[in-house]
């Protein structure tokens, strides 16, 4: 089912699968700014990442001396999440640890989704709650899909804006896992400029990004799209290099499996604990 809010500049739907913001418009023009979905290409729009973001090595981790299986990306995102509130402007949506996510990750957890539209931005939130009587270990991530182009036109006119920045430190994607050799990628004026080469060989991972503002836009007109993800350790930049027409950007608490990983779940690069009752907060904001 998809629920809207609204406010005087913004629409956005989202459906109660995955908890899973599938429209974004303003109010004053037609365009829609997020990707719609397309079996050829993606058939996602913006799928949440948890309890892992990225791959395992094997699709699999080790805790407690016991083996799970676990997709890429993790559960959430195919799981029908609750209505926990609902205003005008704002819902949030809950999941709860079940008898059939606690045989892929032993933990009980509380997880809730929020979107609050604020002017002219939305706000998405995470908060993870851990219900067990022990040490929770998690990774949690956004995969917002953009159209690119916005509106009919060249989709090499397009470029991400990163504030005052020179160089991005990306951690190459390999099919044993990523490698620690990080590779430097040059901005020129602050700014990637895209182009379907960029994705052959996979996402970008992007790791110690001090200014934690891009902005999504072209040189031909003034239509963008700006994301703010303060306090995300990571950032993933993708898309497909057939041709298809979205830029995925998203903001990361985690990370794939590194090469030679030993696969134990509390060893895991870019893992997050959480301590019985602790809570972790987090969010990033849309703004077009």
């Amino acid at each position: 089912m998809k629920y809207k809010i609204s406010n005087s500049i913004l629409e956005v739907s989202i459906k109660d699968f995955g908890a899973e913001l599938c429209s974004l418009k303003k109010r004053n023009d037609s365009i829609e700014y997020l990707w719609q979905g397309d079996k050829k290409y993606w058939n996602r729009h913006a799928p949440i990442l948890f309890p892992i973001v990225g791959k395992l090595i094997d699709n699999e981790y080790i805790y407690n001396n016991k083996t799970y299986k676990v997709g890429q990306h993790g559960f959430a995102r195919d799981k029908l999440f609750e209505v926990f509130a609902k205003e005008n402007d704002y819902i949030s949506f809950k999941l709860t640890s079940s008898k059939e996510t606690l045989e892929i990750y032993p933990f009980n957890f509380e997880l809730y989704l929020s979107y609050r539209l604020i002017n002219n931005s939305l706000k998405i939130s995470y908060k993870v709650v851990n219900k067990s009587q022990k040490k929770m270990y998690f990774s949690i991530g956004a995969h917002p899909a953009f159209n690119w182009p916005l509106e009919k036109g060249n989709k090499g006119d397009y470029y991400l804006e990163f504030e005052n920045t020179k160089e991005l430190e990306r951690l190459p994607l390999t099919v044993d896992g990523i490698s620690e050799k990080k590779e430097i990628v040059n901005l020129e004026d602050n700014k990637l400029h895209l182009n379907e080469e960029l994705f052959k060989d996979d996402a970008l991972v992007i790791q110690n990004l001090k200014n934690k503002t891009i902005t999504f836009k072209n040189s031909k007109d003034d239509k963008s799209i700006k994301m703010s993800f303060e306090g995300f350790a990571y950032l993933g930049l993708w898309s497909k290099q057939s041709g298809a027409p979205f830029i995925c950007i998203e903001p990361w608490h985690g990370i794939a499996d590194f090469i030679g990983h030993n696969k134990k779940l509390e060893n895991k690069k870019g893992i997050i604990t959480l301590l019985e009752n602790e809570i972790f907060e987090s969010s990033y904001t849309i703004s077009v």
